[in-house]
């Protein structure tokens, strides 16, 4: 607009100033080659316009003596177009941006009301209001946006018109009026004027039939029903095998101690790191080195579909609001594979394809006591050192011993396990090697390379630990769960540690998901007894064997010690894996019944995930099996 205000004085000044007319087309010939400057972002076949443009100047330039008379057909011929070009066009653009700026902002409103919709006390009516104010806030910004666009791509033609057509007519009326006088100046114009008018003409042919293109597209697009707009209606299944995405999430801020704050924004990953772009902003800037990070499901507040993202250092953390289910485990996924550096690998489509599996859990949201709303699965998967069946348990409450002769009176729990200033200090100046949340190891940065045999990591919460007499009876597990729930009540301790449960063929380690420092580690051989409550699936506990040489015994006298925690899923499957972990320490014994063991595992193709079946969904749907997930 500023360039044709510029260019427009610069005519009228031509018009109106009879004294003046060497002067004013001198200043005309310099303002046409600053079009070449300019660097219009729309900037489609600008190439013939100043190079005709730069012909016009110089030809301006020579033709400095025009006579008076020529102002009626130069007012009609020059000045004319360009101020329809302004008035016109131009004011249509500046119009069409406003309309699309208000439509945004109507969705931009529309979409936080929907944000904010409440996940437990939800109502269908208002939610039904707000799915429709989403959907014609997005149809009325989708369709003000196409108007906008279809008038800026119209405006790439327009433009290249606007500046030649009164060029063209000027030069046209100088020639007519001086009836070819200047003979030299005639014949060296007659074929450039001939290829300039033809190249107006072929513009505007490209014009009309582009524009017929895009009223085609704009009303086929606008025919769709409504349900396009709506969402949260995904049609397309999930894609976990993702190695890049873009797409406006929702950012929690903090605001101040305990207040928060979200805002929407739009996020793209490039490479390994995470990109965010606001509003209205050029470009976007890196948010997130995503090489090594931590991506999980997590509940938050009454939003629905959070993640959190966690650096390897832990120092660095955020959560993020998808839009819809779909989005919500597609970004899980995707940044996932990002973190483990597949995009760096000669194939990354076919190893996300591998490890898709070992994926799925990622989005389940991390809570506490979270309820389940089916069943628990088919407790005879938890092998010997799991739950019995009906008929042992009968035997058992026959004979069952009492609770002074499992646990001693007045025993301490410990309800957190803190790991030393010296240990963290130790393993960082090792390298610390991380782990992975889904089981993915560094196969030559560790000697327990043997243990991808069997890797499985659980999300788990340390209830509390406490010493115990024997272990040799799964009464034990059940009477220090007893007492731990009981002394959680009585004291008020409802804070719970988050950590992972990592079962190998060797040991269980137990990892810190922010450090990915290990806070304890047991030897497989050291678990006497491990079992899943009888009624509550998601409590479990092991008996781990230790030496107490207290007493001055060489050998020191054998102490036992509960630990009981709770799981996202059922403790059976974590009593599952560990009887198959010990199962295998006994196999390694054998060749040929290690080679069997292993042929029987239900692994993923890599041979180190092990897959569970997910029974959670038998009853609640009406017996259908829902689609198989791995534990991760």
């Amino acid at each position: 607009t500023d360039y044709t205000n510029q260019l427009l004085q610069s005519m009228q000044r031509v018009y109106g100033a009879q004294s003046e007319m060497g002067l004013a087309t001198e200043q005309l010939s310099r303002q046409l080659l600053e079009y070449e400057k300019q660097n219009f972002a729309l900037g489609k076949g600008d190439e013939e316009v100043i190079s005709t443009l730069q012909q016009f100047a110089k030809t301006v330039g020579e033709l400095n003596t025009l006579h008076s008379e020529l102002a009626t057909e130069m007012a009609d011929r020059m000045i004319f177009p360009m101020i329809q070009f302004r008035e016109k066009d131009l004011t249509e653009i500046s119009t069409l941006r406003e309309i699309f700026g208000i439509a945004s902002d109507e969705h931009e409103a529309a979409m936080v009301k929907y944000s904010r919709l409440p996940k437990k006390k939800e109502s269908e009516k208002v939610k039904a209001e707000l799915v429709g104010e989403v959907a014609y806030s997005r149809r009325k910004q989708h369709q003000a946006s196409m108007q906008y666009y279809c008038a800026l791509n119209a405006l790439q033609y327009r433009k290249r018109v606007a500046m030649l057509e009164p060029m063209l007519g000027y030069t046209q009326a100088q020639i007519h009026f001086y009836k070819k006088g200047m003979d030299l100046v005639s014949k060296k114009m007659d074929s450039f004027l001939a290829s300039v008018s033809s190249m107006t003409q072929s513009i505007q042919a490209q014009l009309d039939s582009e524009a017929e293109a895009m009223r085609l597209t704009q009303r086929e697009l606008l025919s769709m029903e409504d349900t396009v707009y709506m969402p949260d209606r995904d049609p397309v299944p999930v894609n976990r095998t993702l190695i890049q995405k873009a797409g406006y999430l929702n950012i929690r801020n903090k605001t101040g101690l305990v207040t928060t704050a979200w805002d929407r924004l739009y996020f793209f990953t490039q490479g390994g790191n995470l990109m965010c772009q606001p509003r209205g902003a050029v470009a976007g800037g890196m948010v997130l080195d995503l090489d090594n990070s931590s991506v999980m499901a997590v509940e938050c507040e009454d939003r629905r579909y959070c993640f959190q993202i966690t650096s390897p250092s832990g120092k660095t953390s955020m959560i993020l609001q998808a839009e819809s289910r779909k989005e919500y485990e597609e970004w899980i996924c995707t940044l996932n594979n990002i973190s483990r550096q597949i995009y760096l690998t000669d194939n990354p489509e076919a190893v996300a394809i591998r490890l898709n599996q070992s994926a799925i859990q990622a989005v389940t949201p991390i809570t506490s006591f979270e309820k389940r709303g089916a069943g628990s699965p088919n407790p005879n998967r938890a092998k010997p050192g799991g739950v019995q069946s009906s008929g042992g348990s009968s035997q058992r409450s026959s004979s069952a011993p009492e609770p002074e002769d499992l646990i001693v009176p007045g025993t301490p729990i410990q309800f957190d396990i803190m790991l030393p200033a010296s240990e963290f200090q130790d393993q960082n100046r090792a390298g610390g090697r991380r782990t992975n949340p889904f089981g993915e190891t560094d196969d030559d940065s560790s000697p327990e390379s043997d243990d991808t045999l069997l890797q499985q990591v659980f999300a788990v919460r340390f209830l509390g630990s406490m010493a115990v007499r024997s272990g040799q009876t799964q009464e034990v597990i059940y009477e220090a769960m007893r007492q731990v729930l009981a002394a959680r009540a009585i004291h008020n301790i409802f804070r719970t540690t988050e950590s992972h449960l990592m079962v190998t063929s060797s040991c269980l380690r137990l990892i810190d998901p922010q450090t990915q420092v290990t806070r304890i580690s047991f030897q497989l051989q050291e678990v006497t007894q491990f079992a899943a409550h009888q009624e509550n699936g998601r409590l479990m506990g092991f008996v781990v064997e230790g030496r107490d040489w207290s007493e001055g015994d060489e050998e020191g006298e054998p102490s036992f010690s509960a630990f009981v925690f709770e799981s996202n899923t059922e403790g059976e499957k974590i009593c599952y894996t560990i009887s198959l972990g010990k199962e295998i320490i006994e196999a390694k014994k054998d060749p040929e019944a290690l080679a069997q063991l292993m042929k029987n595992m239900p692994l993923t193709n890599d041979g180190k995930f092990l897959l569970l079946d997910s029974e959670t969904g038998d009853t609640a749907n009406g017996g259908v099996a829902d689609e198989e997930e791995s534990e991760a």
